[in-house]
């Protein structure tokens, strides 16, 4: 298949992975309307197109946490990226070391902290759930900061897991799942050599790093249900905060006042995201929801955004709502899925030609130009 543009990355993807994982990944909540939402909402956010600008010293470079990014980009932590290609985190977190961009790992990745941080020249984040078990989270912060990773990423929108009604239907979970999934690998043999076979150990490495034991796919839903944890407040920020001193980003804000929470808490950074519509359907889009929250808070912490973005003019469009930079999660597994590391690099080298021609044409010089004059105020 050629790849002319980033959204191609999910067919490839589709054909390549078993239905589970690709379900899995391309799935929301519920009925799924604010996934749809996330999408559509951004794709109907005008630019205003300015010309005869001089636009020859065009820069994408930005400043984050005391890091220099070559884009207003990072990865977001995706839990199993390393079933979804060969060591999966270790490839997409290469990629972006050589794109120069962070990489989030996620607490639920297949390969632990250990593997991929010796694999990378910068410092990658890391992401962490409140759980039940506070144990672990000593233990993931501890290993988190001897292998250097720079910022934590707080994800605060999961008290509860979502309810992903595709997941049951593709055979991730519910009745006789083990064998389905059996079956759908054996149809796939192109995934089943790479991943099945030769991306062993299919283990949640974090996890089991941390419990002296093999944790699997089986333990996956298991393992996570019964540590989510619903009675996570502010204080629990707190608790974190003795076992951590570089930036930390709390992860799923999309109302105006959790965002000054966050300000009053201390937080470095808020990511507004509603999970990729993976939580609750019927929330706001990333789209809507960012506007109002940049009014209120914009200046005061650092804004990311995430949540419905596919291609280098979403990301523009983000940064013109509000946003400091944008993290992809679904985009960038797509690529990882259809071919690995370089998949991801080929990715970012079409975000990046997406992103200069779009500031070409609205005349923004750097990433700081980007801003509510970049838009176009339509009726609808």
């Amino acid at each position: 298949m050629i790849i002319s543009s980033p959204n191609d990355y999910r067919a490839a993807a589709k054909r390549r992975l078993p239905p589970f994982l690709f379900h899995y990944i391309d799935g929301g909540a519920y009925e799924e309307y604010t996934l749809k939402h996330n999408v559509e909402d951004l794709s109907k956010i005008a630019l205003r197109q300015r010309v005869l600008n001089d636009m020859s010293q065009l820069s994408l470079e930005t400043q984050l946490f005391n890091e220099t990014l070559s884009m207003p980009v990072a990865l977001s932590p995706v839990g199993l990226t390393g079933m979804y290609a060969r060591r999966g985190e270790v490839q997409a977190a290469m990629a972006a070391d050589q794109k120069g961009i962070p990489f989030t790992m996620s607490t639920v990745s297949v390969c632990p902290i250990e593997e991929v941080a010796p694999k990378i020249n910068r410092s990658m984040w890391f992401q962490l759930y409140v759980l039940k078990d506070r144990g672990f989270m000593k233990n993931a912060l501890e290993r988190a900061k001897a292998a250097g990773c720079s910022t934590l990423v707080f994800t605060v929108d999961m008290p509860v897991p979502g309810a992903r009604y595709r997941d049951m239907h593709s055979g991730m979970s519910g009745k006789n799942a083990a064998m389905r999934r059996y079956l759908q690998s054996m149809t796939h043999p192109q995934w089943a050599w790479d991943v099945g076979l030769n991306g062993r150990p299919h283990d949640l490495g974090n996890i089991s790093t941390y419990l002296g034991k093999p944790t699997g796919l089986e333990d996956y839903i298991g393992w996570l249900g019964n540590n989510f944890d619903p009675s996570i407040s502010w204080k629990d920020l707190d608790w974190i905060r003795e076992y951590w001193d570089g930036p930390m980003v709390i992860k799923g804000i999309l109302d105006p006042e959790d965002a000054k929470d966050a300000v009053r808490f201390g937080a470095d950074g808020i990511v507004v995201s509603n999970h990729g519509g993976r939580q609750l359907d019927g929330v706001l889009s990333s789209a809507r929801a960012l506007p109002p929250i940049a009014d209120a808070v914009k200046g005061e912490i650092k804004i990311l955004a995430d949540s419905g973005i596919r291609n280098g003019l979403d990301i523009v469009r983000m940064l013109a709502l509000g946003a400091d930079i944008c993290m992809l999660g679904r985009a960038f597994i797509y690529a990882l899925a259809a071919d690995g590391g370089a998949g991801v690099s080929n990715l970012l080298e079409l975000l990046d030609k997406e992103i200069r021609v779009a500031m070409t044409l609205t005349g923004a010089k750097t990433i700081a130009d980007i801003n509510s004059d970049s838009l176009v105020t339509l009726d609808n």
